[in-house]
């Protein structure tokens, strides 16, 4: 029986996208309160979020790092100068095109990055302490599938928001 004639049980498809919806909201209130208690508490959760999106993988540029937030050129910029302002994040233009920026996480930006990496390994830990390797297969698989999907419907909305854009 393939994947599409599987019966799933209606117990799990009323729960499953409430929970997930928990999860979420959960760990954005606790990613929150715990930069809020920490000495990086003049960062707020999207400006981890873009620091976290930058890396620790040398330089970037705007435009990658727009595209891979999902973010407008105009709300990147914005972001940027105000990580640069607080010492997280600098700026370089590229000698041969001084019309490319680059961004790299400083010392800071490196070390609050470790931290904010070493908590979603923690929960990825806590969650998957009390599985088998299979199990943790079929939970990663089923990530994997959730994020497609959810990539897919973000192409297609805005697909339709582009063409409501153009009549």
């Amino acid at each position: 029986m393939g994947p599409e004639e599987q019966k799933i049980d209606n117990y799990y498809l009323g729960n499953l996208g409430v929970l997930l919806a928990d999860i979420f909201n959960e760990m954005n209130l606790i990613e929150e309160m715990s930069l809020k208690l920490s000495s990086f508490s003049d960062v707020s959760l999207k400006e981890m979020h873009t620091i976290q999106a930058i890396g620790l993988n040398g330089s970037t540029s705007s435009s990658e790092l727009a595209e891979k937030l999902h973010i407008t050129m105009g709300t990147l910029t914005v972001a940027i100068r105000n990580l640069v302002k607080k010492g997280y994040v600098q700026r370089n233009r590229l000698p041969e095109d001084r019309r490319v920026v680059r961004v790299e996480l400083t010392k800071s930006g490196r070390v609050l990055y470790r931290i904010h990496r070493k908590f979603h390994v923690n929960m990825a830990k806590g969650t998957l302490k009390d599985f088998d390797a299979e199990e943790v297969d079929t939970i990663y698989r089923g990530l994997r599938s959730l994020q497609s999907f959810l990539n897919d419907t973000r192409i297609a909305l805005m697909t339709q928001q582009e063409g409501l854009m153009n009549e």
